[in-house]
């Protein structure tokens, strides 16, 4: 009986052992974004900049994350800190930053005591929900929803903010 005791929890263990590994495994934090997985976001970018706009062109969510936590801080706004996109379905993404009020009052000081800007002060959370789509070589977002911190953000006052940062040659 006790060979057939220890047998039975030997296998038992041995079964204990590979559930706690695959949980582990399961339970990973997930890798950190790649220079290379940004650098074939980039390519991605620079194919349907050449005139392949008619061409379908997949970018996964590892590749916008790399992008955004490698590459993205040259492009964004004075201010917008740890920026990152998560793909919520087919044409529907959620974004998400952390704004930072004082970085955006130094680039562009004050101009008198009265100024609303000298209220800006700290670091604050910024997220949206918006719907994708795409033709012709460029991308549009239709915004949902949007929040700075806890507070809903009028989708009049987000739009005429990404509408201001995402102005091109041809959209002046």
């Amino acid at each position: 009986n006790f060979c057939r005791v220890l047998h039975a929890t030997s296998r038992s263990a041995g079964v204990i052992a590979v559930v706690a590994a695959a949980a582990t495994w399961l339970t990973a934090a997930p890798q950190a974004p790649s220079p290379r997985e940004a650098s074939v976001f980039q390519q991605k970018i620079e194919i349907i900049r050449r005139a392949q706009a008619s061409r379908r062109t997949v970018v996964t969510e590892r590749e916008l994350a790399a992008y955004f936590a490698l590459d993205a801080a040259k492009d964004l706004p004075v201010g917008i800190v740890n920026p990152a996109v998560t793909i919520l379905g087919p044409n529907h993404v959620a974004a998400r930053a952390v704004v930072d009020l004082d970085a955006v009052r130094k680039a562009s000081p004050p101009k008198s005591l009265l100024d609303p800007k000298n209220l800006l002060i700290g670091r604050v959370p910024l997220s949206a929900i918006a719907t994708f789509s795409s033709g012709g070589g460029t991308g549009r977002f239709v915004l949902e929803s949007a929040k700075l911190g806890e507070l809903p953000l009028p989708k009049l006052l987000l739009d005429e903010i990404v509408s201001y940062y995402t102005r091109s040659a041809s959209r002046a």
